[in-house]
This record gives structure tokens, C-alpha cells and sequence, in this order.
């Protein structure tokens, strides 16, 4: 009786997970590709056997001519591990693999003694294979560097003429700086760039005590985000670093679309066919779909940009509408029914756990409809604060009635524990 009543128990919860507006997925790294029709709700998917990145997959082999501390890091470069996990990494890699490396990168860098970068370019070729050979070892993407468009010159000065610590703490306003970056919260960074601005003006600074280049700016930014990262504890660094990066992240569309010719011939007609229409634009969008992850926000520029394209090319109709496109089928799709994954907005790692394995959260499982655009030439990126997403529509019963199934469901479950308890005693 009390075996029956916990695996009860547990299939309430299952399903309390599965129709709750986030919920925590599972997935190895083999994903389906699904189409988007009928998308549904998905119950978390377990996988197989659990993937194991941290029992030793491969010993690292150092050069031993690298004078980073790796030490010092070493939590971070485990995050960085998981985050770009075997190959799911290019699936994962716009929105949370690439801007962890680049963070961990600047962290590196920033915790290493003496200088914010490698003046040599043997030295930092030799730190840069230091760094991936420790990724590999915990189960990293074999070809991180590629993905990430990441070369040895990431790690020297660049153009930025002030490099060491001693000489950028002369002339840098460390007060405003780190008060303005100690801790960033995206929401607020998104709308106010308190840090980002603090970190810009800082930059110009420094880049005109020698200015010769236009990049220098941007080359004398990083080396202000390594002292940054220098003043604090490697994994706050490291969530600060992501915190900036994400304003930028979630206003562009990630995407490559694919010439948009057999869509707008099928759907260009006001008088058009809507069952061939809507299987032209399944077909293009199925495509899409093979890409990458994206976040709840970069779906939004994703179906903006799309339908602004539709728009140039004389569909005039609203497609979304009628083909009942959602903002999540423009994401991977995942699970043993249609689903998409829409990643959220904030930063967030892929978590690992031994018993079920690779994890992350998908944002929003109900069904927001895909906007369209009132002209082609409306802007296609999100408002560069992180909005609250449209509420799901009423066809797909909204976000109402899951609550109050979750919440029924909740309470069963407790009436369940109350019971077995009252039993055993």
C-alpha cells in the first residue's frame, strides 16, 4: 500500500511539473528534431542513463608554460564544462556555452597575479590549449574554440594601451567602477546601464592616453572587465560578466533564415490557400527549428524579423495567426511530443546531477502567440529591458487554469503525504 501510494505521489508531482508554465528538463545530448504542429505541454523527459562529465572522461595534458592560475578557478571552469556539454554545446552555445567562455576567459585573466593580460602570443596559444584540454578533460565540446570564434588573441592586450593592473588602477575610478558592477542585476542593467556605461566611460579613458585605433575601446573594455573580475570571487565574476552580456544576447536573433521565396509564393495572395500556406510556412519554420536553443526575447526578434521579411515580400496576411505560430516553435524542439524550448531571458547555467544527469529550465511551456509586426519596417528586436512575455492564449486554456490544476494537483499530493504518514503511525 505505501509502495502505491508513493509511486502515486510521484506521478502527481510529474505532472504537476509538466503543466506548470517553466519546468526542468532533462535531455541527453542526442535531440530530436520534431515538427511544430499541435505543440503540447511535456512532462519532463528522463534520460536514459545519466551523463557523467565530472568522473574523469579524459586526464588534461598541460603544457606546463601557462602562468594562469587555474586553481583559482576551478569551479568556474567545471560551470563552463557542463554549460558546453559534449555536443550539445552548439545547440547551447549563443545563449549560454559561448558567453560562459568568454566570461570564464575574463576570469581567468582578471584572477591571474601581475598583469590583466598575455603580452605573448606563445604564451597565450599555450593557455588557450591549457583551458580547453581542462574543459575536454570534464566533457566539453571538442571543438570549443571554433564554435565560439575564440583565438589565442583573446587572451593578449589588443590595442588597449594600459594593461597592467598597477598602471589601470592608477587611472581607472575603481570606487565607481566595482560600486557600479559588484553585483549586476540584468533586469535593471537592461534598462539602466549603470555598469555597462561605468565600464565604457572607464574604457575611454584609458583608450586616450594613446588613442590610434577604433577598436581600442572595445579591446580597453576587457581589460577593464578583468580588473573587475580581479576584485571578486571567481563565480560572482563570473555571474557578473554574464550579467552584462545577456543585454546584449537577448536583442539580437540568433538565427540564419533560409531564402523566404516558397513561403511568400504560398502565402502571398490574399486569396491564398491556407492549408498550403501553413505547410509552406511549417516546412520553413521546421528548418529553423534544427538551429539552436534561443531565449523567450530573441524568439520575439526571431518572429519579428521573419514576418518582416514576409512583409517585403507582399504577404500581407497575418501567417501567425492563421498557421497558429508560437514563439516557442522558432526554438529546438525537444521531448517525445512537440515542444519547444524557450531558454529564459537572465543568465543561467546547465546544471549536472548524478542521478538523472544534464538539466536546464525551460521557460515558458504554454502557447504565446508569435507576434507580427503591423509594417516590415517595425523594429524587430525586444525592448532592451526584459518585459514580461504576452499571456498565453485563451484557445490553449492559459495560465490560469494551470495554475489552478497545479494547484489542485499540489494539494492532492500533500493529502497523499498526510495519509501515508497517518498510516505508518
Amino acid at each position: 500500500m505505501m509502495d502505491l501510494m508513493l509511486r502515486f505521489t510521484l506521478l502527481l508531482l510529474l505532472l504537476h511539473a509538466g503543466v506548470f508554465g517553466s519546468y526542468s528538463t532533462v535531455i541527453n545530448s542526442n535531440l530530436p528534431r520534431l515538427n511544430i504542429k499541435g505543440s503540447q505541454p511535456v512532462l519532463p523527459i528522463l534520460a536514459p542513463s545519466p551523463l557523467m562529465p565530472f568522473t574523469n572522461v579524459s586526464v588534461p595534458k598541460l603544457s606546463g608554460r601557462c602562468p594562469l592560475n587555474f586553481s583559482n578557478v576551478e569551479s568556474v571552469i567545471t560551470t563552463t564544462a557542463i554549460d558546453c556539454w559534449g555536443s550539445l554545446a552548439p545547440y547551447l552555445a549563443n545563449v549560454v556555452c559561448c558567453p560562459q567562455l568568454d566570461a570564464t576567459i575574463n576570469v581567468l585573466l582578471g584572477q591571474s597575479s601581475g598583469t590583466l593580460t598575455l603580452n605573448d602570443d606563445t604564451l597565450a596559444k599555450h593557455c588557450l590549449l591549457d583551458i580547453t584540454q581542462l574543459l575536454e578533460a570534464q566533457g566539453s565540446y571538442n571543438q570549443l574554440l571554433e564554435l565560439c570564434s575564440i583565438n589565442h588573441t583573446n587572451l593578449t592586450r589588443g590595442s588597449c594601451p594600459l594593461v597592467d593592473l598597477t598602471q589601470v588602477e592608477n587611472i581607472l575610478n575603481k570606487s565607481i567602477v566595482f560600486e557600479s558592477c559588484k553585483r549586476v542585476d540584468p533586469v535593471k542593467e537592461c534598462r539602466h546601464r549603470e555598469c555597462e556605461n561605468a565600464i565604457t566611460d572607464a574604457a575611454i579613458n584609458m583608450a586616450s592616453k594613446n588613442y590610434s585605433t577604433p577598436d581600442m575601446i572595445d579591446d580597453c573594455k576587457k581589460i577593464v572587465l578583468r580588473w573587475l573580475a580581479s576584485k571578486l570571487e571567481p563565480s560572482d565574476a563570473s555571474k557578473v560578466l554574464r550579467g552584462i552580456s545577456s543585454c546584449k544576447i537577448n536583442k539580437v536573433c540568433p538565427l540564419v533564415f533560409p531564402d523566404t521565396k516558397n513561403v511568400s509564393k504560398a502565402c502571398g495572395n490574399t486569396n491564398t490557400n491556407r492549408t498550403t500556406c501553413c505547410d509552406a510556412l511549417e516546412h520553413y519554420i521546421t528548418k529553423l527549428q534544427d538551429q539552436s536553443f534561443i531565449t523567450n526575447l530573441q524568439a520575439i526578434s526571431c518572429a519579428s524579423s521573419f514576418a518582416s521579411s514576409l512583409q517585403k515580400a507582399n504577404v500581407s496576411i497575418n501567417v501567425y495567426d492563421i498557421c497558429r505560430v508560437k514563439l516557442k516553435d522558432f526554438s529546438l524542439q525537444v521531448g517525445s511530443e512537440d515542444s519547444g524550448c524557450l531558454f529564459p531571458s537572465l543568465p543561467f547555467d546547465v546544471t549536472y546531477d548524478q542521478s538523472s544527469g544534464i538539466d536546464f529550465k525551460c521557460d515558458l511551456n504554454d502557447n504565446v502567440a508569435a507576434p507580427w509586426p503591423l509594417s516590415p519596417h517595425s523594429s524587430s528586436n525586444p525592448s532592451s529591458e526584459l518585459p514580461a512575455l504576452p499571456k498565453a492564449t485563451s484557445e490553449q486554456n492559459g495560465l490560469q487554469d494551470k495554475l489552478f490544476i497545479s494547484t489542485l494537483i499540489l494539494m492532492l499530493t500533500l493529502l497523499l503525504v498526510h495519509l501515508m504518514l497517518n498510516l505508518e503511525s
